[in-house]
């Protein structure tokens, strides 16, 4: 199917697309679109791990400023700069080099279906965990999660119904954020969001309260008026009620399940592993999410229930049930190595596949020779 993608954000129209353009013609013709988006990706990793070396607990920011050398703060903003680029350019590289894919499309959403949980788990260490004074709950930044892995689920849900990527306006703005955000805690220190910024608010209660806001507000509105339109217009993919909302049970069903677990945790598995449990999160999301995408590329139909969902069910039961006892936090640890693992070979796989059956390279631009 023929990729379509409308983008109406002012601030990605008249600001950030007029730099693009320009940082396009550095990029030298032969390098590979996705080339271009993994390196983002894998930047943003980086710089992930870094955070996590300094301030594995998210108590950093908090406590005793000064955990997290400025340097760290400042490669931060650098490297989400880089990404929001590079993942902002990939596409325009690829008509530019007439190299415009499947494959491409979905290397970009599946790794930006990742890199949005990854975003959000190095913001949480520029404001540090609650510790009675200053900070955000680790349920705060469950839900904030939520939000976000939620907005993105809309957009490519309403792509899967209208076969048109909305972008949401969500999207530039939270990656301009970000930089700012990390460039002032580099430049001002970490104290800025200790202190109350307006009417006893904090900076990350304004976020979250934005967030909300433009989440349930403005974003998840516009997705159902989008398919609404669609309805009207007939042009939707799908005919039936139940093969449009189809994508939509297993996200809900995951999310319902970790919720369970954050609430019922006898351990109170979140406060304890809160960086493990929401790197999992992201994990298993980003690989529900992805095979949507493969459906909605390939006009195939989801399955009803992602194969994640059962084994997940068992340890929530078990763990809920109190059965885990001390064992819980190393049962979680166990199922975050093998989904992350799982979702890594899932990558590998359908890349190779999709490189295979287009009969190109992934990272090259050269054709392959038919055997």
């Amino acid at each position: 199917s023929q990729y379509s993608a409308v983008d109406t954000n002012p601030l990605s129209v008249y600001i950030m697309q007029p730099i693009w353009n320009k940082i396009i013609k550095i990029v030298p013709l032969w390098i590979a679109p996705n080339l271009l988006t993994f390196s983002g990706f894998v930047m943003i990793l980086f710089n992930y791990f870094l955070i996590s070396f300094y301030d594995w607990d998210y108590t950093a920011s908090g406590t005793s400023p000064g955990l997290v050398p400025t340097w760290v703060w400042l490669f931060s903003a650098f490297t989400t700069f880089c990404a929001y680029a590079l993942d902002s350019i990939d596409g325009k590289h690829a008509r530019r080099t007439q190299s415009s894919t499947p494959l491409g499309e979905l290397f970009d959403h599946g790794l930006d279906s990742w890199a949005t949980s990854i975003f959000v788990l190095s913001f949480f260490s520029v404001c540090s965990r609650d510790n009675g004074k200053t900070g955000v709950s680790v349920y705060t930044m469950y839900i904030y999660l939520s939000i976000v892995l939620f907005n993105f689920m809309c957009s490519h849900w309403e792509k899967y119904n209208t076969g048109v990527l909305f972008l949401p306006w969500g999207y530039d703005i939270s990656q301009v954020v970000l930089i700012a955000a990390y460039l002032l805690t580099g430049t001002v220190g970490v104290e800025v969001w200790q202190k109350p910024l307006l009417f006893g608010y904090y900076i990350t209660d304004l976020l979250v309260i934005l967030l909300i806001v433009f989440s349930l507000f403005l974003s998840f509105p516009q997705t159902l008026y989008n398919i609404h339109r669609a309805h009207l217009k007939k042009t939707l993919k799908n005919d039936s009620l139940y093969e449009g909302l189809l994508p939509l049970v297993s996200p809900l069903l995951l999310f319902v399940l970790l919720t369970v677990w954050v609430v019922f945790s006898p351990s109170n598995i979140l406060a304890k592993q809160p960086r493990l449990f929401l790197w999992m999160v992201g994990v298993t999301f980003s690989n529900v999410i992805c095979r949507v995408i493969v459906c909605q590329m390939s006009s195939t139909r989801p399955q009803l229930f992602h194969w994640f969902l059962l084994p997940l069910a068992l340890l929530v039961a078990v763990a809920a049930c109190g059965l885990l006892g001390r064992a819980e936090e190393a049962a979680l640890g166990v199922f975050t190595a093998l989904v992350t693992a799982a979702h890594l070979h899932y990558g590998v796989c359908v890349g190779r596949q999709l490189s295979e059956h287009l009969n190109i390279y992934i990272f090259s631009l050269k054709k392959r020779v038919q055997e």
